[in-house]
């Protein structure tokens, strides 16, 4: 075995480990139930505060990792950190930030324990993932594109 196919296997290894670590710790809070996140979302109603303390636990184990981690001059399975380039808050970001509340507010999942749903064969979680999926795709396709098109040189194609 190569070292290069050694790191890949060992990178793969340290992703399912850390995904089944997250996503068992997801199912343990509840937040694979969409009711449980849909009544913490309810602040009106028969509010369940439960859910902040899990947001709670996981910002401070979060802050405490980067702080660790950022320390280092590379991660342990890559050459460098890979950092979003900008800080900047902006309309996309806010328009974004905006779609996902509101669909975890009406669906009551968000990616990663709809994922986790779909180890109990939840239906809604079968319908929400091809979504999902096909989500993404589209954003990425779209990010591409106007890559491309703001790209020195580049020539829109006329549209009628």
């Amino acid at each position: 075995m190569s070292t290069a196919s050694g790191r890949t296997g060992l990178r793969v290894l340290a992703a399912l480990l850390s995904g089944t670590i997250f996503g068992a710790g997801l199912a343990l809070a509840g937040m694979i139930d969409p009711l449980k996140v849909l009544a913490f979302l309810d602040v009106s109603g028969h509010w369940d505060p439960s859910l902040a303390f899990v947001m709670g636990g996981a910002v401070v184990v979060a802050a405490v990792g980067f702080h660790g981690v950022l320390r280092r001059r590379a991660p342990v399975f890559d050459a460098s950190f890979h950092l979003p380039p900008r800080a900047r808050i902006d309309a996309p970001l806010l328009f974004g930030a905006a779609l996902f509340g509101a669909g975890w507010g009406l669906a009551g999942y968000c990616p990663g324990p709809v994922i986790g749903s779909l180890s109990y064969a939840n239906a809604e979680a079968l319908w929400f993932v091809p979504a999902l999926v096909a989500g993404t795709a589209l954003q990425r396709w779209q990010a591409r594109r106007r890559s491309r098109a703001s790209a020195p040189g580049a020539v829109m194609p006329r549209t009628h």
